[in-house]
Protein backbone atom coordinates (compact mmCIF):
# COMPACT_ATOMS: atom_id res chain seq x y z
CA UNK A 1 0.00 0.00 0.00
CA UNK A 2 1.02 3.47 -0.57
CA UNK A 3 0.55 6.42 2.15
CA UNK A 4 -1.60 8.13 -0.35
CA UNK A 5 -3.80 5.14 -0.04
CA UNK A 6 -3.50 5.57 3.84
CA UNK A 7 -4.17 8.42 3.65
CA UNK A 8 -7.65 8.21 1.69
CA UNK A 9 -8.68 5.28 4.41
CA UNK A 10 -8.26 7.87 7.21
CA UNK A 11 -10.61 10.27 5.72
CA UNK A 12 -13.04 7.90 7.20
CA UNK A 13 -12.19 8.93 10.65
CA UNK A 14 -14.28 12.44 11.64
CA UNK A 15 -13.59 14.80 14.71
CA UNK A 16 -17.32 14.74 16.01
CA UNK A 17 -16.57 18.13 17.94
CA UNK A 18 -15.39 19.34 14.43
CA UNK A 19 -18.73 19.44 12.22
CA UNK A 20 -17.66 15.73 11.77
CA UNK A 21 -14.57 16.97 9.58
CA UNK A 22 -12.05 14.23 8.66
CA UNK A 23 -8.80 14.20 10.68
CA UNK A 24 -7.00 14.95 7.40
CA UNK A 25 -9.05 17.83 6.62
CA UNK A 26 -8.35 19.25 10.16
CA UNK A 27 -4.15 18.87 9.65
CA UNK A 28 -4.35 16.07 12.38
CA UNK A 29 -2.33 13.62 10.29
CA UNK A 30 1.58 14.57 11.11
CA UNK A 31 3.31 11.55 9.78
CA UNK A 32 2.60 8.15 7.93
CA UNK A 33 5.70 5.88 8.73
CA UNK A 34 5.83 2.22 6.54
CA UNK A 35 8.22 -0.57 8.03
CA UNK A 36 8.23 -4.12 6.63
CA UNK A 37 4.67 -5.77 8.56
CA UNK A 38 4.38 -2.00 10.27
CA UNK A 39 2.43 1.29 9.43
CA UNK A 40 2.93 3.87 11.76
CA UNK A 41 0.48 6.99 12.49
CA UNK A 42 1.29 9.78 14.12
CA UNK A 43 -1.40 12.31 14.70
CA UNK A 44 -0.66 15.91 16.01
CA UNK A 45 -2.76 17.74 18.61
CA UNK A 46 -2.88 21.42 20.31
CA UNK A 47 -1.71 22.16 23.18
CA UNK A 48 -4.92 22.78 24.48
CA UNK A 49 -6.43 19.16 25.73
CA UNK A 50 -8.68 17.66 23.41
CA UNK A 51 -11.20 15.26 25.21
CA UNK A 52 -11.71 12.79 22.54
CA UNK A 53 -7.97 12.38 21.97
CA UNK A 54 -8.27 9.03 22.79
CA UNK A 55 -11.48 7.88 21.20
CA UNK A 56 -9.73 9.41 18.23
CA UNK A 57 -6.57 7.40 18.30
CA UNK A 58 -8.80 4.19 18.95
CA UNK A 59 -10.79 5.13 15.51
CA UNK A 60 -7.46 5.38 13.42
CA UNK A 61 -6.32 1.85 14.86
CA UNK A 62 -9.23 0.65 14.26
CA UNK A 63 -9.50 2.30 10.52
CA UNK A 64 -6.20 0.65 9.48
CA UNK A 65 -7.07 -3.27 10.79
CA UNK A 66 -9.88 -2.95 8.67
CA UNK A 67 -8.27 -1.84 5.46
CA UNK A 68 -4.26 -3.46 5.79
CA UNK A 69 -4.19 -7.31 5.70
CA UNK A 70 -4.42 -9.42 8.64
CA UNK A 71 -1.10 -9.46 10.95
CA UNK A 72 0.04 -5.87 10.01
CA UNK A 73 1.70 -4.46 13.25
CA UNK A 74 -0.22 -0.85 13.51
CA UNK A 75 1.01 2.00 15.87
CA UNK A 76 -0.49 5.40 16.53
CA UNK A 77 1.75 8.22 17.82
CA UNK A 78 0.84 11.49 19.21
CA UNK A 79 2.49 14.53 18.99
CA UNK A 80 1.35 18.16 20.47
CA UNK A 81 1.55 21.09 18.18
CA UNK A 82 -0.94 23.44 15.86
CA UNK A 83 -1.93 20.15 13.04
CA UNK A 84 -0.83 21.34 9.65
CA UNK A 85 -3.13 23.53 8.02
CA UNK A 86 -4.81 21.78 4.78
CA UNK A 87 -4.50 23.17 1.63
CA UNK A 88 -7.40 25.52 1.04
CA UNK A 89 -10.17 24.46 -1.48
CA UNK A 90 -11.53 27.08 -4.24
CA UNK A 91 -9.48 29.48 -5.44
CA UNK A 92 -6.23 30.47 -4.85
CA UNK A 93 -5.04 33.91 -4.29
CA UNK A 94 -1.82 34.84 -6.29
CA UNK A 95 -1.19 37.65 -7.74
CA UNK A 96 -1.83 36.94 -11.16
CA UNK A 97 -4.26 39.50 -11.74
CA UNK A 98 -2.14 42.04 -10.59
CA UNK A 99 0.60 41.62 -13.26
CA UNK A 100 -0.32 44.10 -15.33
CA UNK A 101 -0.96 47.15 -12.66
CA UNK A 102 1.82 49.26 -12.62
CA UNK A 103 1.21 50.79 -9.25
CA UNK A 104 -1.09 50.05 -6.36
CA UNK A 105 -2.06 52.55 -3.79
CA UNK A 106 -3.77 52.06 -0.39
CA UNK A 107 -5.36 55.43 0.26
CA UNK A 108 -6.02 55.16 4.44
CA UNK A 109 -6.86 56.67 6.97
CA UNK A 110 -5.78 56.38 10.54
CA UNK A 111 -9.94 56.80 12.00
CA UNK A 112 -13.21 56.86 10.25
CA UNK A 113 -15.05 59.84 9.35
CA UNK A 114 -12.24 61.91 7.24
CA UNK A 115 -13.44 61.09 3.85
CA UNK A 116 -11.20 58.83 2.63
CA UNK A 117 -13.73 56.88 0.37
CA UNK A 118 -14.47 60.61 -0.98
CA UNK A 119 -10.81 61.35 -1.81
CA UNK A 120 -10.77 58.09 -3.64
CA UNK A 121 -12.98 58.23 -5.22
CA UNK A 122 -12.18 62.10 -6.81
CA UNK A 123 -8.38 61.04 -7.19
CA UNK A 124 -9.29 57.74 -9.34
CA UNK A 125 -11.65 60.10 -11.79
CA UNK A 126 -8.73 63.14 -11.59
CA UNK A 127 -6.31 60.95 -12.53
CA UNK A 128 -8.38 59.43 -15.41
CA UNK A 129 -9.03 62.70 -16.86
CA UNK A 130 -4.78 63.12 -16.79
CA UNK A 131 -5.02 60.00 -18.86
CA UNK A 132 -4.43 57.25 -16.52
CA UNK A 133 -5.57 53.99 -16.72
CA UNK A 134 -7.20 53.41 -13.27
CA UNK A 135 -8.58 51.00 -11.16
CA UNK A 136 -10.08 51.39 -7.72
CA UNK A 137 -10.83 48.42 -5.33
CA UNK A 138 -13.20 49.21 -2.66
CA UNK A 139 -11.75 47.66 0.46
CA UNK A 140 -13.36 49.32 3.15
CA UNK A 141 -15.34 46.19 4.15
CA UNK A 142 -17.52 47.89 6.99
CA UNK A 143 -18.56 50.98 4.90
CA UNK A 144 -18.42 49.96 1.15
CA UNK A 145 -19.94 53.41 0.33
CA UNK A 146 -17.76 53.80 -3.17
CA UNK A 147 -21.14 52.23 -5.22
CA UNK A 148 -23.23 55.54 -3.69
CA UNK A 149 -20.46 57.40 -5.00
CA UNK A 150 -20.19 56.61 -8.56
CA UNK A 151 -24.16 55.65 -9.27
CA UNK A 152 -22.99 51.72 -9.67
CA UNK A 153 -25.44 50.60 -6.55
CA UNK A 154 -27.32 48.41 -9.39
CA UNK A 155 -24.34 47.20 -11.22
CA UNK A 156 -24.98 43.45 -11.73
CA UNK A 157 -20.85 41.74 -11.26
CA UNK A 158 -19.83 39.37 -14.16
CA UNK A 159 -17.76 36.61 -13.85
CA UNK A 160 -15.57 34.93 -16.21
CA UNK A 161 -13.62 31.59 -15.89
CA UNK A 162 -14.38 28.02 -16.76
CA UNK A 163 -14.80 27.31 -13.21
CA UNK A 164 -15.69 27.66 -9.48
CA UNK A 165 -11.71 27.64 -8.72
CA UNK A 166 -11.17 29.79 -11.79
CA UNK A 167 -13.74 32.56 -11.75
CA UNK A 168 -12.77 36.14 -11.33
CA UNK A 169 -14.79 39.22 -11.00
CA UNK A 170 -15.28 41.94 -14.15
CA UNK A 171 -15.29 45.12 -12.28
CA UNK A 172 -17.65 47.93 -13.05
CA UNK A 173 -16.53 50.22 -15.40
CA UNK A 174 -17.72 54.46 -15.53
CA UNK A 175 -15.71 57.24 -15.50
CA UNK A 176 -12.78 55.89 -17.43
CA UNK A 177 -12.59 54.12 -14.12
CA UNK A 178 -12.45 50.21 -13.36
CA UNK A 179 -14.80 49.58 -9.41
CA UNK A 180 -15.09 46.93 -7.19
CA UNK A 181 -16.70 47.28 -4.33
CA UNK A 182 -17.68 44.60 -1.58
CA UNK A 183 -20.88 46.64 -2.16
CA UNK A 184 -21.03 45.34 -5.46
CA UNK A 185 -21.00 41.47 -3.97
CA UNK A 186 -22.96 41.99 -0.83
CA UNK A 187 -26.85 42.72 -0.58
CA UNK A 188 -27.90 46.43 0.01
CA UNK A 189 -27.98 47.68 3.33
CA UNK A 190 -26.46 43.63 4.31
CA UNK A 191 -24.51 43.84 7.86
CA UNK A 192 -21.29 42.32 7.18
CA UNK A 193 -20.94 41.01 10.57
CA UNK A 194 -17.08 39.46 9.46
CA UNK A 195 -14.71 38.50 11.91
CA UNK A 196 -10.89 39.32 11.28
CA UNK A 197 -10.11 36.35 9.05
CA UNK A 198 -13.04 36.47 7.32
CA UNK A 199 -12.96 40.08 6.23
CA UNK A 200 -9.36 39.75 5.30
CA UNK A 201 -9.98 36.70 2.79
CA UNK A 202 -12.83 38.78 1.49
CA UNK A 203 -10.83 41.92 0.89
CA UNK A 204 -7.98 39.67 -0.52
CA UNK A 205 -10.89 38.06 -2.81
CA UNK A 206 -11.85 41.95 -4.35
CA UNK A 207 -8.39 42.51 -4.31
CA UNK A 208 -6.65 39.06 -6.12
CA UNK A 209 -9.50 37.74 -7.81
CA UNK A 210 -10.49 40.60 -10.05
CA UNK A 211 -9.59 41.17 -14.17
CA UNK A 212 -7.92 44.18 -13.84
CA UNK A 213 -5.90 43.87 -16.80
CA UNK A 214 -3.63 46.84 -17.63
CA UNK A 215 -3.63 49.50 -15.22
CA UNK A 216 -1.30 52.46 -14.63
CA UNK A 217 -2.96 53.05 -10.50
CA UNK A 218 -4.78 50.54 -8.68
CA UNK A 219 -6.01 52.58 -5.27
CA UNK A 220 -7.19 50.74 -2.58
CA UNK A 221 -9.62 52.04 -0.84
CA UNK A 222 -8.24 50.54 2.88
CA UNK A 223 -10.36 50.08 6.02
CA UNK A 224 -9.80 52.77 8.65
CA UNK A 225 -7.49 52.16 11.60
CA UNK A 226 -4.50 50.29 12.32
CA UNK A 227 -5.94 46.50 13.29
CA UNK A 228 -5.01 43.33 12.17
CA UNK A 229 -7.46 43.30 8.95
CA UNK A 230 -5.10 46.76 7.54
CA UNK A 231 -1.82 44.60 8.52
CA UNK A 232 -2.86 41.32 6.90
CA UNK A 233 -3.77 43.37 3.58
CA UNK A 234 -0.82 45.58 4.17
CA UNK A 235 1.26 42.28 4.26
CA UNK A 236 -0.51 40.24 1.44
CA UNK A 237 -0.90 43.12 -1.41
CA UNK A 238 2.27 44.53 -3.18
CA UNK A 239 1.97 48.09 -2.26
CA UNK A 240 3.77 50.70 -3.86
CA UNK A 241 3.11 53.06 -1.07
CA UNK A 242 -0.16 55.04 0.85
CA UNK A 243 -2.00 58.05 0.82
CA UNK A 244 -2.83 59.43 4.21
CA UNK A 245 -6.21 60.98 4.83
CA UNK A 246 -6.87 63.23 7.70
CA UNK A 247 -9.22 66.25 8.68
CA UNK A 248 -7.43 69.53 10.36
CA UNK A 249 -8.59 68.66 13.62
CA UNK A 250 -6.26 67.68 16.90
CA UNK A 251 -8.09 64.03 17.55
CA UNK A 252 -8.04 63.06 13.67
CA UNK A 253 -4.22 64.20 13.57
CA UNK A 254 -3.24 61.95 16.50
CA UNK A 255 -4.34 58.71 14.89
CA UNK A 256 -2.77 59.57 11.20
CA UNK A 257 0.98 59.14 13.66
CA UNK A 258 -0.53 55.65 14.34
CA UNK A 259 -1.50 55.12 11.03
CA UNK A 260 2.05 56.69 9.82
CA UNK A 261 4.00 54.43 12.05
CA UNK A 262 1.93 51.50 10.86
CA UNK A 263 3.63 51.60 7.79
CA UNK A 264 7.02 52.35 8.61
CA UNK A 265 7.12 49.76 11.05
CA UNK A 266 9.89 47.55 9.81
CA UNK A 267 7.89 44.59 9.40
CA UNK A 268 5.69 46.80 6.88
CA UNK A 269 7.89 48.98 5.59
CA UNK A 270 5.82 51.32 2.80
CA UNK A 271 6.34 54.46 1.72
CA UNK A 272 3.88 57.07 2.70
CA UNK A 273 3.33 58.65 -0.65
CA UNK A 274 1.79 61.84 1.01
CA UNK A 275 -0.54 63.08 2.98
CA UNK A 276 -4.16 64.90 2.10
CA UNK A 277 -5.94 67.09 4.16
CA UNK A 278 -9.63 67.55 4.16
CA UNK A 279 -12.09 69.77 5.24
CA UNK A 280 -9.63 71.61 5.14
CA UNK A 281 -12.24 75.09 5.32
CA UNK A 282 -15.84 75.64 4.58
CA UNK A 283 -16.35 78.14 1.40
CA UNK A 284 -20.17 79.02 1.65
CA UNK A 285 -21.48 78.64 -2.21
CA UNK A 286 -22.67 82.39 -2.34
CA UNK A 287 -18.85 83.73 -1.33
CA UNK A 288 -16.85 81.49 -2.57
CA UNK A 289 -13.64 84.09 -1.49
CA UNK A 290 -14.50 83.15 2.66
CA UNK A 291 -12.66 80.28 4.61
CA UNK A 292 -14.00 79.43 7.65
CA UNK A 293 -11.74 76.95 9.36
CA UNK A 294 -14.23 74.61 10.95
CA UNK A 295 -11.82 71.94 12.36
CA UNK A 296 -8.70 74.29 12.61
CA UNK A 297 -6.28 75.64 10.11
CA UNK A 298 -3.48 73.99 8.58
CA UNK A 299 -3.30 70.76 11.03
CA UNK A 300 -2.28 68.64 8.21
CA UNK A 301 -0.01 70.47 6.58
CA UNK A 302 1.91 70.84 10.29
CA UNK A 303 1.44 66.81 10.66
CA UNK A 304 2.88 66.18 6.91
CA UNK A 305 5.67 68.45 7.48
CA UNK A 306 6.35 66.81 11.21
CA UNK A 307 6.16 63.44 9.49
CA UNK A 308 8.36 64.40 6.67
CA UNK A 309 6.07 63.77 4.15
CA UNK A 310 4.66 65.69 1.03
CA UNK A 311 1.06 67.34 1.85
CA UNK A 312 -0.41 66.47 -1.46
CA UNK A 313 -3.41 69.05 -1.22
CA UNK A 314 -5.87 70.79 0.83
CA UNK A 315 -9.65 69.66 -0.14
CA UNK A 316 -12.16 72.40 1.13
CA UNK A 317 -15.74 71.76 3.14
CA UNK A 318 -18.07 72.60 0.22
CA UNK A 319 -21.36 71.65 -0.44
CA UNK A 320 -20.98 70.36 -3.99
CA UNK A 321 -18.61 67.90 -2.61
CA UNK A 322 -21.19 66.29 -0.24
CA UNK A 323 -23.62 66.03 -3.13
CA UNK A 324 -21.80 64.86 -5.78
CA UNK A 325 -20.95 61.88 -4.04
CA UNK A 326 -24.85 61.31 -2.58
CA UNK A 327 -25.99 61.64 -6.43
CA UNK A 328 -23.01 59.36 -7.65
CA UNK A 329 -21.14 62.37 -10.00
CA UNK A 330 -17.64 63.09 -8.53
CA UNK A 331 -16.63 66.67 -8.22
CA UNK A 332 -13.67 65.44 -10.03
CA UNK A 333 -15.46 65.31 -13.51
CA UNK A 334 -16.26 68.63 -13.24
CA UNK A 335 -14.19 71.95 -13.29
CA UNK A 336 -15.16 73.76 -10.58
CA UNK A 337 -12.73 74.82 -7.83
CA UNK A 338 -12.95 72.13 -5.76
CA UNK A 339 -12.81 69.81 -8.43
CA UNK A 340 -9.34 71.39 -9.51
CA UNK A 341 -7.94 70.65 -5.92
CA UNK A 342 -8.62 66.70 -6.66
CA UNK A 343 -6.88 67.40 -10.12
CA UNK A 344 -3.86 69.18 -8.31
CA UNK A 345 -3.59 65.93 -5.64
CA UNK A 346 -3.49 63.82 -9.00
CA UNK A 347 -0.59 65.73 -10.49
CA UNK A 348 0.90 65.51 -7.64
CA UNK A 349 1.03 62.18 -6.71
CA UNK A 350 1.89 60.98 -10.22
CA UNK A 351 5.22 62.91 -10.14
CA UNK A 352 5.80 61.34 -6.51
CA UNK A 353 4.94 57.78 -8.30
Amino acid sequence: MTETEIMQWLQEVQHPAKEDQSVVALGMVDKVEQEKGKVRVTLAFPKRPDPLKNYLIGAVQACLYRHLPGGTEIEVDTIVKDPAKPAPKGIQFNLEQLREVRQIIGIASGKGGVGKSTVTVNLAVALARLGFRVGVADADVYGPSIPTMTGTEDAVIEMEGEDENTNLFIPVEKFGVKWLSVGHVSQAGQALIWRGPMASTALKQIILQTAWGPLDVLLIDMPPGTGDIQISLIGDIPLTGAVIVTTPQQVALADVLRGANMFRNPQVNKPILGLVENMSWFTPAAHPEEKYYLFGKDGGARMASGLDIPLLGQIPLVQDIREGADEGTPAALLDRPDSQAFLSIARQLSAAL
